[in-house]
């Protein structure tokens, strides 16, 4: 192919990708590729929300990548599902939408990642969002990205749910993606009209329909194309066999957490030592590739429901045909929700600053592959610390880019984080012990009564946790003298012109929350400095937290304690 056919050529048409291919393209002059190595998005198991745990769990749509055995969670070998299938990882992952914390952002610019502080970065917030209800200086209509709050907490289990959290002595949200992340809320998730609402859907469909953007998929790219300290392109395997695509701009990886870093390190650029051991020639040493990997981890908190209103009732074949049947004729009912309807963000301890922990309520007590947890109703929390002092890598073993890396996580290695676990249990307990519960609260089921010293809970969370499937870090950005960061503040390479990456790799720190929403937003203002080098003017809004935030663990005295 020519050398001068692709302004831009971005890997993966993921949560990034998507938007990049979306934004780079409005510019009818650039002509942009997009590869991507999975297919179509068209299956039922993938636009059904309620459906979301079939795509995650199928080889077709899902790289089933697992860690190497974990050393603190007694060596088990943890599920790392990624997106291989156009929208990438939105199109399997739970369709939660979460910002983060305001001072989440601001960390990163005090990390080294200049002007991504939150001020620079909810511009591009609300320029990707389509809010289902009233637009104010923090949410938006009109753009690309359809969030709302599914069936609207129909089933009372998630209002009693909120109010527990309020009885136990902690604020109520009105919007936990506005102005005040702390607290108990509806929850908001990508779903527009009973539909997910991926970044295949919402930036990728629209963009496809302009003459200068090509989507190639079912290509494996092999390694990126370098002639001295320049990325000239990639080499491919696509159906027709082996290419060489040459760009007249920039290469974009946009493949992953995973996928980025090993792309790199398969074309020589890494930690030296790594590419030693797995024989591959070093091209440009950057010693930051594969490193500071983070993730979050969750548990189910389940219990026993005293009425049959949980969704635990629905699981069977007949119930099930009925909900699809309606979702496919109206995309309307059970079908069309994730289910997460309610949620919470709370500190584990005084002396922490903002929310590092967070719910999800569920109306059913039931595992990721749909199954029923036991026999009878049921509902649960998932919750876990979401500012992990853990780190961990991601490493090649060979040249051999379908072979996959060595992924290692170090979950629970720091104390820190084991210590928010135990908090995790017992603040928990005492919000379900609330009056608001009292109608609908039986038996515990997990962790169980039996779980209450710190030696049980630690020897529970160790067997039970379970990733909530948010890697991230792994080519973290940060300033330009800073020898482990990957990329610069502009999401270039350092080091290597016309080379980007541009997903959630590049997160110095992880989010209180899920990913899928700051990364399209990472994308976003990606896009702008990629284009023109300038940004969106920041904003200048309000943030509320905890003034008490060092003396006390929340607001006000529980009206329940659990002993």
């Amino acid at each position: 192919m020519s050398s001068q056919h692709y302004d831009y050529v971005i890997v993966g048409a993921g949560s990034a990708g998507c938007v990049l291919a979306n934004r780079l393209t409005e510019d009818k002059a650039v002509r942009v590729l997009l590869l991507e190595t999975g297919g179509s998005d068209k299956s039922i198991f993938i636009q059904m929300p309620t459906a979301l745990s079939i795509p995650m769990n199928t080889k077709k749509y899902a790289w089933q990548f697992h860690s190497e055995p974990e050393p603190y969670l007694n060596n088990r070998e943890m599920h790392c599902p990624r997106g291989k299938v156009l929208g990438g990882s939105s199109s399997i992952n739970g369709m939660v939408y979460v910002r983060g914390h305001a001072r989440d952002f601001d960390e990163w610019a005090e990390l080294g990642a200049e002007n991504w502080d939150y001020q620079n970065c909810l511009p591009y917030f609300k320029k990707s969002e389509d809010w289902a209800f009233n637009a104010d200086d923090y949410r938006a209509k009109g753009g690309p990205l359809a969030v709302n709050n599914g069936n609207n907490m129909r089933n009372p289990l998630y209002r009693a749910f909120i109010d527990a959290g309020e009885q136990a002595g902690y604020w109520r949200t009105e919007d936990y993606n506005g102005g005040q992340q702390e607290g108990f809320g509806a929850m908001h998730m990508t779903v527009k009209n009973g539909r997910r609402w991926s970044t295949a859907n919402a930036y990728l469909r629209p963009a496809m329909q302009r003459d200068n953007l090509t989507v190639r998929t079912k290509v494996q790219v092999e390694r990126i194309l370098l002639e001295d300290k320049k990325a000239v392109g990639v080499a491919i395997i696509g159906e027709n066999g082996k290419e060489t695509i040459k760009t007249s701009g920039e290469v974009i990886l946009s493949a992953g957490p995973i996928g980025s870093p090993q792309l790199l390190q398969v074309s020589g650029i890494g930690p030296k030592s790594v590419l030693e051991q797995a024989n591959i020639e070093l091209k440009h040493e950057l010693p930051g590739v594969g490193e500071n990997l983070q993730d979050h981890l969750e548990f189910y908190f389940q219990y026993r429901c005293q009425q049959p209103i949980s969704l635990n009732g629905k699981l069977g074949p007949l119930s099930k045909l009925a909900i699809g049947v309606r979702w496919i004729l109206f995309k309307t009912g059970l079908g069309a929700t994730n289910h997460f309807e309610s949620c919470g963000f709370i500190r584990s301890k005084e002396g922490v600053e903002w929310p590092d922990l967070q719910y999800h309520f569920l109306p059913a007590a039931i595992r990721y592959d749909g199954k029923s947890a036991f026999n009878g109703h049921g509902f649960q929390l998932h919750i876990g610390h979401n500012k992990p002092k853990s780190r961990g890598w991601v490493r090649v073993q060979s040249d051999d880019v379908t072979v996959a890396p060595k992924i290692q996580f170090n979950y629970l290695q720091a104390e820190e984080d084991i210590e928010a676990f135990r908090a995790c249990v017992r603040l928990s307990r005492e919000i379900i012990a609330q009056s608001a519960m009292d109608p609908f609260r039986g038996d515990e089921i997990q962790p169980g009564k039996a779980v209450q010293t710190d030696e049980q809970i630690d020897a529970f969370v160790r067997d039970a946790v379970e990733s909530a499937y948010h890697p991230c870090g792994s080519c973290r950005m940060g300033a330009v003298d800073d020898p482990m960061a990957v990329v610069d503040p502009e999401t270039k390479v350092r080091g290597i012109s016309g080379l980007r990456v541009v997903d959630s790799s590049l997160f110095p720190t992880i989010p209180n929350g899920n990913l899928n929403a700051p990364t399209i937003m990472l994308a976003e203002r990606a896009a702008d400095l990629i284009k023109s080098g300038t940004t969106l003017a920041a904003a200048n809004v309000s943030v509320v937290q905890d003034s008490n935030w060092n003396s006390k663990q929340r607001q006000n005295t529980p009206a329940r304690e659990v002993k």
